[in-house]
Order: C-alpha cells, then structure tokens, then sequence
C-alpha cells in the first residue's frame, strides 16, 4: 500500500506530523510532503519519499493578500495529489487557496482519504479576521469543513471534545473519527528534590496572559518564580521573569521536569470562547505532566481541564479571579507530593508508545470500505 502524506506547511519533523509519517512507513511505501524556506532535493529513505517544497511565507499584508500569495505554492502541491500513485491520501491540513480540491481529486481516482484535523478550522483559519467579516469567515469556512468531512473515510481529532463538538455541528459518522492527542514523547519520572519553586511558560508563540500576570505577581511575592521557556517578548516586559530561547525537544522537557508548575492558562485572540483554545490537547499540556510537572490550566480549557480534574494533575483556575487562583495554586503546592504521586501513577497516558502506534497503523492500514 503506497499513503501521500500532505503535511503542507508544516515543517519535516514536525512533531505530529512525522509521528505519522514514520509509523505508517514501517508497513507501507510513504510519499511524504513537507515545507521548507530553503532548497532542498526530493530523496528516498527506505520507505519514505521525502518532497520539499519551497514556499517563503508572506507576515505582511492583509489577510486576502496572504492568501493570494499561496495560489502557486497549493497548485503545485494540488498537483501531486494529482499526479502521484498511492492508495491513502493524508491530509494534515487544507490547502488554503483550494480547500476543497485535493479531497475532490483523491475522490475522483477512488482514493481512500484520512483527514488529520489538528486545530478548529472554523475559527483558526485567519483567525485575525473579526466582527463582521471573522463571522462571515466562519460560516464560509464550516461550509467547506462539513464538505471536506463528507469526502474523508477518516477523521482524526485532538480530543474528545472537539470531535464531538464537530460531529454534533455536522453530522458526520461518528464510527469514521478518531481520537489522536499530541503526546509527548518519554517520561520523566516527577522528582520533589529537583524542583524548583518556578511556573513556566511553554512555547515559541506568544501568548496573551493579561489575566494570568496578575496572579504570577502576586506568587512571585510569595517567593514563587516565573520563567519563559522557548521564546521572549515584549508581551511579558512588565513581568519579572527568565527565558530561554527556543530549545531542543530533550532540553526543553529537562527544563520542564524541574519546574514546580506549566502554565496552561492563555489567551491566543481576543475572543475567549475560542474553541481552537478550549477543545485543545496541546503538545504542552501532555508535554508538562509527561515531564512530571504539575499543570495549571484555565477552567475555559474544557479538555484538559477535566483530565487535570479527574486525575489530580495540577490546579484548574479562572484566571479573572485573582484571590481564588492564587489560593488554590497555594494550596496545592501544599499538598505538591499528592499530585506528583497522581502525575506518575497516569504518566504512560500523555506518551506516544508502542500500543498507541499499532493501534493507529491498524487503524490507517484498514480504513472501513
């Protein structure tokens, strides 16, 4: 069985992305596409055929501007769901030019089609688009999303929670979707010796904290600190803080095992109800408790908010409520011990390993008819 793998603008290892690509090649021939800014040759690797393509991504400019800019870049890639031999069509994300063509071409030659649904499209597709026009932008975008999810044989989610939400919104076959969170990679096992009265920051995007920063200010006069991991900018310049620039996988988790505490608790746009924020599983949450560190997570954040409750992983906070928040965070650094107990005892759950990777292959090798 041959599978063309559409990681479109995601880079060569990107963590999810590959995490698929590698896998699958371990049964079947992979035809794996992928982005790069620099020149790079197509090569085979065993079972993988790695195909770069070049694109320099445009930040200045209007919203419609950008995406007149990506014309060339999703022609060229429409071209080789076109053009290539293969049995599974992969999709990691939707060609912003042409949403819907490639799922139509891989339709059309009676390919089976896996779509790999890592954001709430609705909403995160140029989600600097407000008011009127970010409301138009949302109806236009469910219309084409509801399509794409007809013509797929298989949709995979971060959550529960947001394949619900899609599938309550669009009526899909639930028996067709799949549960797939962003786990982390290995484990480390929680140690109170090494930690270090620190809560940290994880990632190289900016993220608005406004809400949350009067809550560090308040715990860093209780002796706690705050610390940036992955990025620095001017967004935290009327916080004390450390950083760090952006890290190694390896190194970024080391960093993470010695803190007290992640802070999972955020604005990415101005909109709070944005469910490409609540209906998440990010890289940092799984990241953070599978590097034995405690999380702290905004109540809104429905999906990791319930495992943080069930499970006794951290501290589940409204960041508007300064008082309760810190008293909570307190609280639980007073019983710090109980919850790294917690943390151990679900660990094998946030980490990619060898059951979940058969199951997915299963999953991927015998897609229902």
């Amino acid at each position: 069985m041959k599978i063309l793998i559409i990681g479109y603008m995601h880079t060569k290892f990107d963590k999810r992305v590959y995490r698929t690509v590698k896998p699958l090649s371990k049964l079947h021939r992979v035809i794996y596409q992928y982005w790069t800014d620099k020149d790079e040759k197509e090569y085979v690797d065993g079972n993988i055929k790695y195909i770069p393509v070049k694109y320099t991504q445009v930040t200045k400019g209007n919203a419609l501007q950008k995406l007149t800019n990506r014309r060339p870049l999703d022609k060229k890639i429409c071209d080789l769901v076109t053009n290539e031999n293969y049995d599974i069509l992969y999709m990691h994300h939707f060609f912003a030019s042409r949403p819907l063509e490639p799922f139509k071409i891989a339709k059309k030659r009676n390919k089976k089609i896996v779509y790999d649904i890592h954001e709430y499209h609705p909403e995160n597709f140029l989600s600097e688009l407000e008011g009127i026009i970010g409301n138009l932008k949302v109806k236009t975008v469910w219309r084409f999303f509801k399509k794409q999810l007809e013509l797929s044989d298989m949709a995979i989610f971060v959550s529960e929670e947001m394949r619900n939400d899609v599938v309550n919104k669009t009526n899909i076959d639930k028996e067709k979707t799949y549960i797939m969170p962003n786990y982390a990679n290995f484990i480390i096992k929680p140690d109170i010796q090494k930690k270090s009265k620190v809560i940290v920051l994880v990632g190289k995007v900016t993220r608005k904290i406004e809400d949350e920063k009067k809550i560090l200010k308040t715990l860093i006069e209780k002796d706690f600190k705050f610390k940036i991991i992955g990025m620095d900018a001017n967004e935290f310049k009327d916080i004390d803080h450390e950083s760090t620039e952006f890290l190694p996988y390896k190194e970024m988790m080391k960093e993470l095992s010695n803190a007290a505490f992640s802070l999972i608790s955020y604005n990415t746009v101005k909109n709070r109800d944005y469910k490409n924020d609540i209906y998440a599983l990010p890289h940092k949450f799984y990241d953070s408790l599978a590097a034995g560190t405690p999380v702290i997570v905004k109540a809104s954040f429905v999906s990791m908010a319930k495992q943080a409750e069930d499970l006794g992983l951290g501290v589940v906070i409204d960041p508007t409520k300064l008082d309760e928040s810190v008293e909570k965070i307190t609280e639980a650094y007073k019983n710090y011990q109980k919850i790294l107990d917690n943390i151990e005892k679900h660990q094998k759950k946030f980490i990619w390993d060898e059951e979940k990777e058969r199951k997915f292959v299963d999953l991927i090798s015998n897609l229902p008819k």
